[in-house]
This record gives C-alpha cells, sequence and structure tokens, in this order.
C-alpha cells in the first residue's frame, strides 16, 4: 500500500477507474494497455502498481462500481413505490439495465478479469454482486408476495446468466450483420430495454 492518507488512497484509485472507463468508450478491453490508463492520469504508469496489479483489477474494480450504482438504482426503485405490478417490475428493471450498458460490456472480460486478480479485490467485487442479488430478491419480495422464496431463487438464476449475455445481442458490427445475412440468420435490432423487459416479463410469468 502507498504512502499517504486513505483520503489521497482512494482518490488516486478512482483517478485510474475514471480513466479506463474513459478509455473503455473508444476502445476494447484488449486494446487498453496500463500505459494507456497512466496516460489519462496525473501519475505515470509504475504508480499504478501501488493501487493495481494487473489492467484486469482496476477493470473488475470498475465494474465493482457499476454493480454498486445498479443496486442503488434497484433500491430506489424499491424505496420509491409502494407496488408494482409484474409489468412495472420488468420495466424498472429493464430501464435500471438500460443505464449499465458499461456494465454489460464488462461482462464479455469478466473469466479474464477473475482470473488475473488479487483474490482481496475479488472479493470486493463479489460483495458488490452479492448485494445487486440481494436487492433484486428484496424487489421480488416486496412487490411480489405470491413468488415464494424458492422461485424467488429460481428468477436469480434466471436473470442473471440472461444479464450476462446482453450485450453481444444489443451491439452487433456491420461485419456480423453481413455474416448472419450470409448465414441466412434473420437480424432484428432489440435494445437494452427491449431485450430485458420481455426477458424479465417471460421469466415473471
Amino acid at each position: 500500500m502507498p504512502k499517504g492518507s486513505i483520503e489521497l488512497v482512494n482518490s488516486r484509485k478512482e483517478e485510474i477507474l475514471n480513466a479506463a472507463e474513459e478509455l473503455y468508450k473508444s476502445k476494447n478491453f484488449k486494446d487498453i494497455t496500463l500505459n494507456d490508463i497512466a496516460q489519462l492520469t496525473t501519475f505515470k504508469r509504475t504508480s499504478i502498481y501501488n493501487y493495481f496489479e494487473t489492467k484486469e483489477e482496476i477493470f473488475l474494480t470498475l465494474n465493482k462500481r457499476q454493480y454498486e450504482a445498479w443496486t442503488a438504482d434497484l433500491d430506489g426503485i424499491i424505496q420509491n413505490n409502494e407496488t408494482l405490478s409484474k409489468d412495472d417490475i420488468a420495466k424498472n428493471i429493464a430501464l435500471s439495465l438500460e443505464k449499465r450498458k458499461d456494465m454489460l460490456k464488462l461482462m464479455m472480460n469478466h473469466f479474464d478479469m477473475e482470473a488475473n486478480s488479487r483474490l482481496e479485490i475479488l472479493a470486493d467485487f463479489k460483495t458488490a454482486f452479492g448485494n445487486s442479488i440481494k436487492t433484486l430478491d428484496r424487489m421480488l419480495e416486496k412487490f411480489c408476495p405470491d413468488i415464494n422464496k424458492n422461485n424467488r431463487t429460481k428468477f436469480i438464476y434466471a436473470i442473471y446468466p440472461f444479464i450476462y449475455g446482453i450485450y453481444p445481442y444489443t451491439t452487433v458490427s456491420d461485419k456480423q450483420k453481413e455474416a448472419m445475412e450470409k448465414a441466412d440468420i434473420g437480424f432484428i435490432y432489440q435494445s437494452v430495454y427491449e431485450i430485458t423487459y420481455n426477458c424479465v416479463k417471460l421469466i415473471l410469468k
């Protein structure tokens, strides 16, 4: 751990995360280097190692931040509504994920991020991930009293694998479209909202 106050350490970490987030808007995960990230910070590349050992640790921590923001959105839905129909639940979850496109994109590299991160970094991420599960469960418990604990668990195990696959179905390159045409596969564009809303409605039935 580098010398300095907790505030300084946290500030430096946030600066690194913000730089990685900015790069991720225009570059692919595999193409981003620690040197690229350092160029958008106020310190040298070697200083990054005081806070993160690998690029994967940076992006896993960035995804932790995304999960925390998503969980806060879900908690806001719970706090701001007395009742919600299943259709409204589907709409609200879809809207919450529509705002988290970076989170959905980061999931495409999730295996590498977890495999190349230290245990403490991974445990911090899993805590944020677990809190999102608990919050989603609380949402169902409050608004769908007809769904018992066992079926709420089944919902969780259905929705999370689906969430991990949203991004490639909502972001298709011209090359991929052309390949699907050659393979005689019809392509129908659906937004994050549309594909999530339809899926959650089906699962809740």
